[in-house]
């Protein structure tokens, strides 16, 4: 009975539109920045890491590397200050939570791409 009434609040926060990804995709992560009084978007480009929660409290990690140096961020998928979210390639994964990333450097970082399942195998 809680959890009903609690999915019943939270559904009106809820975004309609949000696009479908899998951790292992790359995705932009089109962010509103506010500096001062102007607002800006910062587009965030990296490998989904992470995904957990359900409802409101749905999160994702991304991952990417700027200057030899890893930087991740988290984003609430509800937020909205995060305004659009775009898969770019999708990656073959095999896990849950790609953690193993953080050890890696180099060409190693990249995952298998996914072949869609609309192709016809010759």
């Amino acid at each position: 009975m809680k959890t009903e009434l609690l999915d019943h609040v939270e559904s009106k926060s809820l975004k309609k539109d949000s696009p479908h990804f899998e951790v292992g995709d790359i995705v932009d992560v089109h962010c509103r920045i506010v500096e001062g009084n102007k607002v800006r978007t910062q587009i965030f480009t990296g490998t989904v890491i992470s995904h957990k929660g359900r409802g409101i409290n749905e999160m994702f990690t991304v991952r990417r590397i700027v200057g030899d140096e890893g930087v991740e961020r988290i984003f609430p998928i509800n937020c909205p200050n995060v305004i659009d979210i775009k898969p770019v390639r999708s990656g073959k994964a095999r896990r849950a939570k790609l953690y193993f990333l953080r050890k890696r450097t180099g060409k190693s970082v990249r995952l298998a791409q996914r072949h869609s399942e609309h192709t016809v195998a010759k």
